[in-house]
This record gives structure tokens, sequence and C-alpha cells, in this order.
């Protein structure tokens, strides 16, 4: 039996299994002990159920590590581990897990089949992937499972960058989409949550879950607002960019957009989205 305390979003267990570390937590016909995999399509969308057509919950980037619980008819049930988000991945996605040497800071780049432009590129990757480089020059750097990526597009894993609301900044103009964590569609928390990553700050998935986690809370209507602040309505979030701007992917624009905190505020209130319901700031 599922206890309702628990987070199915991130919680391994459904009505016929659950993950071995459960035991003694919830009630189970079988327990299941993980099998590490990562992603090796570009983008991985893990979907609420076992179905194409189902709500696109979140996506995995390439290289990202996921453990699988269960696989039947061309979908592994399997948890992420950068966030803990549980849902149904394409099998075909996902291959034999490897540890990540580097991560893209590129907002797009390109996996090519030779160390040459020229060469008609393999796969497109996001920022945020993960990859397993095997050596490198001052042109590219060649993956150990074969391939090659431009240099100075990838960093080593654990460097971090200085300005997470820049990375933010990085993606105005790309289009929205639910679920979505890349410049080919985003929507309000993949924003942030990727800004954060890329400075080495892990954050949650979803906007109820940021605003437990993050920050320190500001006084609503707060006048001493300033750059990296993040603003909650319900199911919504944004970022100020400086002490009046917000940068926040919406669904009015359908984009990543830069407005004025007033303006954002005074039409989600006349759309029913209610009010500002917390301001909270990181620590340095």
């Amino acid at each position: 039996m599922i206890q309702p305390s628990f987070d199915l979003r991130i919680t391994p267990v459904r009505a016929d299994l659950a993950a071995e570390s459960l035991r003694g937590r919830v009630e189970a016909p079988r327990y299941v002990s993980p099998r590490a995999q990562r992603v090796v399509t570009g983008i991985a969308p893990l979907r609420r159920t076992p179905a194409a057509s189902a709500s696109l919950e979140t996506q995995a980037l390439f290289g990202e590590a996921v453990d699988v619980y269960d696989e039947r008819d061309g979908w592994a049930w399997a948890q992420l581990s950068r966030d803990g988000y549980v849902g149904y991945l394409p099998i075909e996605a996902l291959g034999p897990a490897e540890t990540p040497t580097h991560r893209v800071t590129a907002l797009r780049s390109h996996v090519y089949a030779e160390a040459s432009i020229k060469t008609p590129p393999v796969l497109a990757l996001s920022l945020g992937s993960l990859l397993s480089v095997e050596s490198a020059d001052e042109r590219f750097v060649r993956l150990a499972g074969g391939g090659f990526v431009i240099s100075s597009h990838v960093a080593p894993v654990g460097s971090a960058e200085n300005d997470f609301v820049a990375v933010a900044e990085r993606f105005l103009h790309a289009p929205y989409l639910w679920g979505g964590r890349t410049s080919e569609g985003v929507d309000c928390s993949g924003l942030v949550q990727g800004a954060l990553a890329a400075a080495g700050v892990a954050a949650p998935r979803d906007t109820d879950m940021q605003e437990k986690a993050m920050g320190a809370p500001l006084p609503i209507g707060s006048r001493d607002l300033r750059r990296g602040d993040l603003v909650f309505w319900k199911g919504h979030i944004g970022v100020m960019s400086d002490a009046v701007h917000l940068l926040h992917a919406n669904g009015h624009a359908m984009m990543v957009t830069r407005e004025p905190l007033a303006e954002a505020d005074r039409r989600t209130q006349q759309k029913g989205g209610g009010e500002v319901t917390s301001i909270r700031r990181l620590k340095p």
C-alpha cells in the first residue's frame, strides 16, 4: 500500500513494485534493486505513463544517470539521478552507465563523427549534457564512446558558472515547452533548475519543490530585490535579472521573456494565477 505522504514524482513506487530501498517503508508485491543506465540520445522524454501521447513530465539529457526498475513494451520505468524524478523513458534512449568527466557549457553543441566541423553531426547536445572524454586538444574533445565535440563547448565536471542568471539569460526567446529543459523548449522551473545546475547548485524539478527548498524568504512586496532573487506564484517561478525585471519561461508569451516584475504580476493576477506566494533569496 502506497503511503499518501510519499511524493510519487520522486518516489520509485507503484502498485506492483517498489524500489528495494523502500522495503519496510511501503508495502509492495515485490521490491527491485535498480540497474544503472545513462541517456544515450540528445534528449529523452520522461512521461507519466508508458505512451508517447502521455504528458511530458520532464526531460533527461545525454549522459545523465538513470536507475531503471522495470522494462516493458519499449519503456523503462526509471528514476533520474539528477533530481530524483520518476517516470517512463523510451528504452531506446538508454545505454550502459559511464562516469562523466565533462559537461556541455554551450547552449547547443554537436557530436561529429570525425574531428572536423565539415562532417555531418551525428548528435545534438544541450547545455548540461554529460560527456565521458577520452582525450582532448585545443579544437576537439574525443568521447570515450566515439565522436568529437568542440573543446570550447565543454568544461570539466565539477566546474561551475559564476552567475546562474547569466546562464538563464542565454535562453531568452527560447520557446516555452511544458516539461522542457533545453533551448529547444523549456518551462519555468526547468529554466531555473538548468541555470542553477550550470552554477553548481542542485535544485528540485518542479516549482512547488523549488519554493520549499530554495533560499530564504523575503517579504512579499519587498523593494530591495536584486539579481538572482526567485519569485514564485502558484505553479510558476521567475528569476530577477535586476531590481526591476523578471526573467521567466511563460505560457503567455510562449517563450522565455524579460519584463518588469510588476507587469508580470499584474497579468498573472488578471489571468487568475493569483498573487506572488513568496520571494526567496539564495545564499551567495
